[in-house]
């Protein structure tokens, strides 16, 4: 896996990405060879065909994005692969009509176009079944070796497990397991740590993964030194599940870990910038915005009885409380009865309108006012109810330091994970929101609203 943007990218991913970049720039420019009658070097470099073919280019990558061609790059059906390939292609005619309308010196002749498109949607068809019969099984797939009894090495190889798109495979755990556990998720028990050296030899794992349940009089370290100055790379359970899971693992978490760490955030300059790009987000975010919100506003007046905004007490920086905006998405009288209660799937009390605004997110709009006031941030972990963190900080270790960067309208538990229905979810959400102080940036930040726009655009994850 390689790291950019301080996530951890498969490199089979990363691999398939650049290659159908060269793949459909390839196809265009062929396409222009074939088609024009004039000299095509001439248009290429003097007629601004360079620029136009990337903006086709562009245009179809991500289409390949929206259709989730690079989350799970495995192949499962050709005639799906197809069916996606020919609306990616849609949407690069759509992406070439408006680009007419805004200079139509940058549109590509429609014949050129035409073939272009035919020549890289065939590309990519065949070279997405050779690249996941063949390429991915050698581009950066990655072994892992487990060592120890740690239950967050089986955490790690059940994460692997449903998401083979990673491109990491378990070779088999190395311990003294009681002899009725030959077996653990992802691969078979290989043998005792006395064998460690003999097993490593065998199997050549890429990595080596160490997890002690109990470090006392266990771990094995001369083993292992010699291993590590042998050329092989030693992981911690607790860093390879952050690397393999994405978030920060809690129950292998160790206040030393935090305090000592190099890389924990949230940094001043980090902050100073984050904080002026909230701003200039937001203003124009809320300029822009303003018609559907107004939209919005009226449909909610007019379906239901009952306030257009729904404010809330939340807890924000430091613990301190503020009040966030939302349009209203539930009947007034929702929690009449009941309380303070957490969301859940097809939850009945939410209105008609509130149900469509939920799913296009379009009810977080008047959290735009919220970041510009300082109580909230574009990017960061949720804010939550009083009621609901006085309960979880006194049950779940660590909640409390979420509270130190200001919550967001998105984050990075947003993008990775559902919705909150019990203490397990927050558990995991927890992990993912100490993972984005941990890597907190800019350039982070950035990614996770990249991907938040496809979420909206793709109405996934609301409730």
């Amino acid at each position: 896996m390689i790291r950019l943007f301080r996530v951890f990218i498969p490199a089979g991913t990363l691999a398939l990405l650049i290659s159908e970049i060269l793949l459909v720039t390839g196809s265009f420019v062929l396409a222009c060879y074939l088609i024009l009658q004039s000299d095509p070097s001439d248009y290429l470099l003097y007629d601004g065909g360079i620029k136009s073919i990337g903006l086709v280019v562009f245009s179809i990558l991500i289409g390949l994005y929206l259709h989730d061609l690079y989350t799970d790059i495995n192949l499962k059906s050709s005639v799906i692969l197809l069916q996606q390939l020919c609306l990616v292609m849609g949407i690069a005619f759509l992406m070439q009509g408006m680009v007419s309308y805004v200079d139509r010196d940058l549109r590509i002749p429609l014949r050129v176009m035409a073939t272009g498109s035919f020549l890289a949607m065939s590309s990519i068809f065949v070279w997405r079944h050779i690249f996941t019969h063949y390429v991915v099984q050698i581009v950066g797939r990655e072994r892992l070796l487990m060592v120890g009894n740690s239950p967050v090495l089986v955490s790690i190889a059940e994460h692997i497990a449903t998401h083979p798109e990673k491109g990491i495979a378990v070779v088999g755990y190395v311990g003294d397991f009681p002899e009725q556990e030959s077996s653990h998720p992802g691969g078979k028990v290989l043998g005792p740590v006395s064998s460690l050296r003999d097993i490593v030899t065998a199997t050549r794992p890429s990595h080596i993964v160490v997890g002690m349940y109990e470090r006392r009089n266990c771990m094995p370290v001369n083993e292992l030194l010699e291993l590590r100055f042998a050329g092989n790379i030693i992981e911690e359970a607790a860093s390879a599940y952050e690397r393999v899971c994405g978030r920060v693992c809690v129950q292998e978490l160790r206040p030393s870990q935090l305090i000592y760490s190099g890389e924990l955030g949230p940094r001043r300059q980090t902050l100073l910038l984050q904080n002026l790009s909230n701003f200039v987000v937001a203003g124009i975010g809320t300029i822009v915005a303003s018609p559907v919100m107004l939209l919005v506003a009226l449909a909610v007046k007019i379906t239901s009885p009952g306030p257009i905004l729904y404010r809330q007490v939340r807890v924000g920086l430091d613990g301190t409380s503020f009040t966030v905006f939302k349009f209203r998405s539930m009947r007034a009288d929702a929690e009449a009865k009941t309380g303070a209660v957490w969301a859940s799937k097809d939850d009945p009390r939410i209105t008609a309108v509130g149900r469509i605004t939920r799913k296009l997110r379009l009810d977080e709009l008047p959290q735009m006012f919220n970041v510009l006031r300082g109580d909230m941030s574009i990017v960061g972990p949720r804010p939550e109810r009083p009621e609901f963190v006085k309960t979880l900080s006194s049950r779940i270790p660590y909640y409390r330091q979420r509270h130190c960067v200001r919550p967001g309208i998105t984050g990075w538990a947003q993008i990775n994970y559902k919705y909150s229905e019990n203490l397990e979810d927050t558990i995991e959400k927890l992990e993912y929101d100490l993972f984005y102080i941990k890597n907190m940036s800019f350039s982070l930040d950035l990614y996770i609203i990249f991907h938040t726009v496809k979420t909206m655009l793709l109405s996934r994850g609301a409730q």
